[in-house]
């Protein structure tokens, strides 16, 4: 049993969507970031950063691990799936999963709050980081250009990088404008096993379809 520690975001969803990809037993303890759960001292000493997600192994003598990367890499190799076996397909999965954690996340992130939460808050910040995230997006479109996935066959790259691309609306994106993402996402949100994850914790947030507007 796997002891999951997290809220309904981005990076919170990473997780909950591997561990049903990947069938495995969990518990989930949400963490309300909106009411500062993360900074409870309980929940400190699983995640010393006080960011969610983390877990605890309760089947590997109460291992704790935070950071999502990390978590991610980790149920992969506990279960021996979504990492490519081939060594040239495992790096390529490694390196983008990384491209998500050094540059989709925190940058998407910001976009997405001088965009979405703060739009009024400098003119000077929401056009510098809605420039990054169109710049990404072009990245990832020339790269699902000629690949079904990001490393070829559907892995914990995917799963790092979807729940932020799944903020497209919020972040004034048209898919459109990218039709290689706007096919990639469409297949993963349609997974059953992603759909699942995307509700955990129990919320009402709605997976957005591929035809909604910018809001």
């Amino acid at each position: 049993m796997i002891d999951l520690h997290t809220w309904h975001t981005s990076n919170g969803r990473k997780v909950s969507i591997a561990l049903e990809e990947l069938e495995l037993p969990y518990q989930v303890f949400p963490i309300d970031i909106t009411g500062g759960e993360q900074k409870a001292p309980e929940f400190v000493a699983i995640s010393p950063n006080g960011k969610i997600p983390a877990i605890v192994d309760r089947d590997a003598r109460d291992l704790t691990l935070m950071e999502s990367g990390a978590i991610l890499i980790y149920l992969a190799e506990k279960t021996g799936r979504l990492m490519p076996k081939d060594e040239d397909r495992r790096w390529r999965t490694v390196e983008w999963l990384m491209w998500q954690m050094g540059g989709v996340g925190p940058m998407l992130g910001q976009h997405l709050h001088f965009t979405h939460y703060q739009p009024d808050a400098s003119v000077y910040a929401r056009g510098r980081y809605a420039d990054e995230a169109s710049r990404l997006y072009g990245v990832l479109d020339r790269r699902l250009a000629d690949h079904k996935y990001v490393a070829d066959e559907y892995s914990i790259a995917d799963i790092a990088i979807w729940p932020w691309i799944a903020r497209f609306p919020w972040q004034r994106i048209e898919l459109g404008d990218y039709p290689h993402v706007r096919r990639w996402y469409q297949a993963i949100a349609e997974r059953p096993a992603v759909q699942r994850g995307w509700r955990v914790p129990e919320n009402d947030q709605v997976i957005p379809g591929v035809g909604e507007e910018r809001s």
